[in-house]
């Protein structure tokens, strides 16, 4: 586990990311480290929105909606999330709506809190899925605002078990800055397709998130409530 957060912080870095909860959180709340290293990880995925096309051969059915999937989203992002003139509110309200298409959110959010989904009651465990969607919401989309030319390359899909597709991209970044591997996992569900985790260099987001969400539970005597009560408290950091 050790050598797995050691590389996120390299991908941090190379992102741009310093986990700081922004200037008019500091002194308020700070939730640990390595769960704010994380959430600025994840931000700069979603500042992807950008995009340039490589070509990638034949290939499945598949595979090929897939990458178009990825293409969509991100010509989506741009043009809806970017626009001059809109407020806060309904840049908010634009990026719920296109979080919740894209991605398998409820399933995702569950994943993260891993065994602890199973030991939450029925309450904690709508606070949990409301608190996670408000915080993704509130702290990620004001940031598109801040959008600086990034671009992404959507290379091959690879089918993988199950359902699943991967669609490998590479995130171009302005000023000659390291390019970064990012990789989409996608799965079909109900004949839609959904993004169920990303991967940076190599590194799972989800899985990253689902440590760090088990050490704050650990943290608090096993209890998802010491979870809820941190989301709470950076949510509050944030509005």
């Amino acid at each position: 586990m050790k050598a797995d957060l050691e590389k996120f912080d390299f991908i941090v870095d190379l992102l741009g990311g310093d986990g700081s909860l922004g200037s008019e959180a500091k002194g308020r709340v700070n939730m640990p480290k390595r769960l704010q290293q994380v959430s600025a990880g994840i931000l700069a995925l979603f500042l992807v929105v950008s995009i340039a096309v490589s070509p990638t051969g034949a290939a499945a059915d598949d595979a090929a909606q897939a990458r178009t999937f990825i293409v969509e989203l991100a010509e989506k992002a741009v043009t809806s999330l970017t626009t001059e003139g809109i407020d806060q509110t309904e840049r908010r309200d634009r990026f719920r709506k296109l979080m919740l298409e894209y991605f398998a959110f409820k399933g995702i959010a569950k994943w993260v809190l891993g065994r602890y989904w199973r030991r939450a009651s029925g309450d904690e465990r709508e606070q949990y899925l409301a608190l996670f969607e408000k915080l993704m919401v509130v702290v990620y989309a004001d940031r598109f605002a801040k959008y600086s030319g990034e671009k992404l390359d959507v290379g091959k899909s690879e089918l993988r078990s199950g359902n699943d597709i991967l669609v490998h991209s590479t995130i171009r970044r302005p000023e000659g800055l390291k390019p970064v591997a990012v990789a989409w996992r996608l799965r079909k569900l109900k004949d839609n397709y959904k993004i169920v985790d990303v991967m940076v260099e190599g590194l799972s987001m989800g899985l990253t998130q689902q440590k760090e969400f088990s050490s704050v539970i650990r943290q608090n005597g096993g209890k998802v409530q010491g979870l809820l009560d941190e989301l709470k408290k950076r949510l509050d950091a944030n509005t």
